[in-house]
């Protein structure tokens, strides 16, 4: 194979895939409907042309018969006149005309029989024609429904594709969170453990918290006995008791003794 006929090939080929993907079968479909339509349309131009000619035919066949029914009649009267030799030639007319008639009733017959062939297939096309179309246009739907079937797979098949780089993309930040989530639990309990020193000083130790916690519920208790006295209701209870208060000694008017210092004084005397 020489070297222009394999490019010549090569050529056809890519030529071909070309015309192929550039081609659409709906677009093919309508223009043959078109050329259908119009070879229909020559089909009954051209039984119009017969039917013409043949009405054509028709009446110059009726004004034939015309003269010759009037020459008849001129041949009747001339011999009832005695005029033979004018009935004579007007018989010659008529016969001429008779002739005349029998050639176009030859072509009529011919137009009538074109015009009949003509007709029937003029309907025998249009039922065709009318046939292509409904095939037509169901082919159309059907290529329609494939295109967009075709679409939407290839939508998904890229939407499949990207979601997976989207899946691979949620799972890294999800072991990245989880790695950031254990490192934080991790440096909370050696910072309450101790082992590592908080550089802002507000690390506590257990102890700490308790005593916080402590005065924090003796604070709410003193506010809620507060509370209570407000309303009128029943005072809460301390927790612990206090001991009685002792009553303070009534004071001594001046220059008077105390029993106890003066009993003891007698007493001593005694």
């Amino acid at each position: 194979m020489g070297f222009w006929q394999r490019f010549t090939m090569v050529f056809k080929s890519k030529a071909n895939k070309m015309l192929d993907k550039a081609e659409d079968p709906r677009e093919t479909l309508d223009y043959s409907y078109e050329k259908q339509l119009e070879l229909l349309q020559k089909v009954r131009r051209g039984v119009a042309d017969v039917a013409t000619s043949r009405k054509r035919v028709e009446l110059q066949m009726q004004g034939l018969q015309q003269q010759a029914d009037k020459l008849d009649g001129q041949a009747r009267a001339a011999l009832q006149g005695g005029r033979e030799d004018l009935a004579r030639e007007a018989l010659t007319r008529k016969s001429g005309l008779t002739s005349q008639l029998n050639d176009l009733q030859a072509q009529l017959s011919q137009l009538q029989e074109q015009e009949e062939k003509m007709v029937d297939a003029s309907q025998r096309l249009q039922a065709k024609i009318d046939s292509f179309r409904t095939k037509k246009e169901t082919i159309k739907a059907q290529y329609s429904a494939a295109e967009a079937q075709t679409k939407i797979n290839e939508a998904f098949a890229g939407v499949s594709e990207e979601l997976s780089d989207v899946g691979l993309a949620i799972q890294r930040a999800e072991e990245k969170t989880q790695t950031m989530t254990a490192r934080a639990g991790a440096i909370d309990e050696l910072l309450a453990s101790g082992a590592l020193e908080d550089p802002t000083g507000t690390t506590k130790d257990n102890l700490t918290r308790e005593l916080e916690a402590m005065a924090s519920q003796s604070d709410v208790d003193s506010q809620l006995a507060a509370m209570k006295a407000e309303i009128g209701g029943p005072a809460a209870k301390p927790a612990v008791e206090a001991p009685p208060a002792a009553k303070p000694a009534t004071p001594l008017a001046p220059g008077a003794k105390d029993a106890g210092s003066s009993g003891a004084s007698s007493t001593g005397g005694a």
